[in-house]
C-alpha cells in the first residue's frame, strides 16, 4: 500500500511540473497569456495548435469599428463572442431579479447608442475593452493581475486578481465585468469563479493557436454586415493599417491620449 501511495504522489509531481512548464512557455514574462489549460471545465476541441513561443511586440493587434455599418439591433458580435468565451453558460441564480442579474452578468461587448445633441443622429456600435497603450486598468492593479502582452493586448490573470476592482473603476469604458455569483460551468480557456474581473481579450487564444480573426468579427462579416475590422496596427501592408488610412476615424475619449488598439470609423 505504502509503495502504492508514492507511485501516486510521484505521478502527481509529474504532472504538476509538466503542468508548470507549459505556462511558464505560454507566458514568457509577460503575464499569463492562455490561463486555465488545466482547469475543469467543459470539454473542446483537440486539434488547436497552442503558441510555443512566448508572445513578442513584432504585433500590435487591434481593430477598426466602422458605425456606418453596424446595424441597429443586430447582436451577432455579442452572442458571438458569448459563444466563444462561455458567457452564455453563466446561469441566473434561483430567486434571483431579472435587472438585478441583466445589470450583474460578465459581458465582454456591450451594443451602445450614441446620440448627436446638435444633430439627432443615432449611432449604434459595439464597445468593448480598447486595449489601450497605457491603460489605467494596469496601472491601477495593486496584485498585476491585469496586465498588458507585449501585443498590446490587455487581460487579467484570474489566478492573481483578488476582486479589489480598482480596474474596473478606472476604465474609462465600463468595459470589464465583476463574478458575483458561483460558476457551475466554464471553457477550460475562458476560465472564471467568483470573485474575480474580466474583460475582452481580442480572443488571444486564437492567436495563440495561428488564428487571424475574432469571434465579432467572423459573426459581423457572416451578417453582411463587415462593420468589425481586426488586424496588426503594427503591419502598414495590412488590411487594418488600409482601412485607417484610408477613412476618417477616432478613439473613444480622446482626450484621455490612452493610444487605444480599438477605433470607430462613421463617429
Amino acid at each position: 500500500m505504502k509503495d502504492d501511495n508514492r507511485q501516486v504522489d510521484s505521478d502527481r509531481r509529474r504532472f504538476l511540473g509538466a503542468a508548470a512548464v507549459a505556462a511558464g512557455s505560454v507566458t514568457g514574462g509577460a503575464g499569463v497569456a492562455a490561463l486555465g489549460a488545466f482547469s475543469a471545465g467543459l470539454p473542446e476541441s483537440a486539434d488547436a495548435s497552442p503558441r510555443t513561443e512566448p508572445v513578442t511586440d513584432r504585433h500590435r493587434w487591434g481593430m477598426l469599428v466602422d458605425t456606418s455599418k453596424c446595424a441597429d439591433g443586430c447582436t451577432a458580435c455579442v452572442e458571438a463572442c458569448d459563444q466563444e468565451n462561455g458567457l452564455g453558460l453563466q446561469s441566473e441564480p434561483f430567486g434571483d431579479n431579472e435587472a438585478k442579474w441583466q445589470n450583474q452578468r460578465a459581458v465582454w461587448i456591450r451594443k451602445v447608442k450614441l446620440q448627436d445633441n446638435a444633430s439627432g443622429h443615432v449611432t449604434n456600435l459595439p464597445l468593448m475593452c480598447q486595449h489601450c497603450e497605457q491603460p489605467p486598468c494596469v496601472n491601477v492593479c495593486p496584485t498585476g493581475a491585469s496586465f498588458k502582452r507585449a501585443d498590446g493586448i490587455v487581460m487579467v490573470d484570474r489566478h492573481t486578481c483578488i476582486g479589489c476592482r480598482y480596474c474596473i473603476m478606472a476604465c474609462p469604458y465600463k468595459a470589464r465585468s465583476f463574478i458575483h455569483e458561483r460558476v457551475e460551468q466554464k471553457l477550460t480557456r475562458a476560465p472564471r469563479g467568483i470573485g474575480c474581473v474580466e474583460s475582452c481579450n481580442l480572443c488571444a487564444h486564437r492567436l495563440d493557436e495561428g488564428k487571424t480573426t475574432t469571434a465579432c468579427q467572423e459573426a459581423c462579416t457572416a451578417g453582411g454586415h463587415q462593420a468589425i475590422m481586426f488586424g496588426d496596427l503594427k503591419d502598414p501592408t495590412s488590411p487594418l493599417r488600409q482601412a485607417l488610412a484610408a477613412q476618417p476615424n477616432r478613439q473613444i475619449r480622446e482626450d484621455l491620449q490612452l493610444n487605444t488598439g480599438v477605433r470607430y470609423a462613421g463617429l
